[in-house]
């Protein structure tokens, strides 16, 4: 059983278990339970509920692992040429770490 739940304007695929690298929560504290209802698909092994816009009673309920993680360093460059400009900038998305507990369908 998975489902499609939406966190932080972004969508995932959610099943028991799994962890989760969702963009930062401001108020996550590490060992928190938080719950997501915007649950947009459910499949129960093979019958398929969509919702319009969401799943009715539906919910995902989730442990704050670690509430900021900083991911990769992206390096953005731009250069315009002949000219003799050069800009270097660099940025490291922060992310909140989450394991599933339980999908409630």
């Amino acid at each position: 059983m998975y489902v499609i739940v939406e966190i932080n304007g972004q969508q995932f695929k959610a099943e028991e278990g799994k962890k989760l690298f969702v963009h930062h929560i401001q108020d996550a504290e590490s060992g928190k339970t938080v719950e997501f209802e915007k649950v947009l698909l459910v499949d129960n092994n093979g019958t398929v509920t969509v919702g319009a816009p969401t799943v009715d009673g539906a919910k995902v309920v989730c442990e704050v692992v670690s509430p900021l993680v900083k991911g990769d360093k992206v390096l953005v460059f731009h250069k315009k040429r002949r000219k003799g400009y050069r800009k270097l900038n660099g940025h490291r998305q922060q992310f909140t770490e989450l394991t599933i507990k339980q999908v409630i369908a």
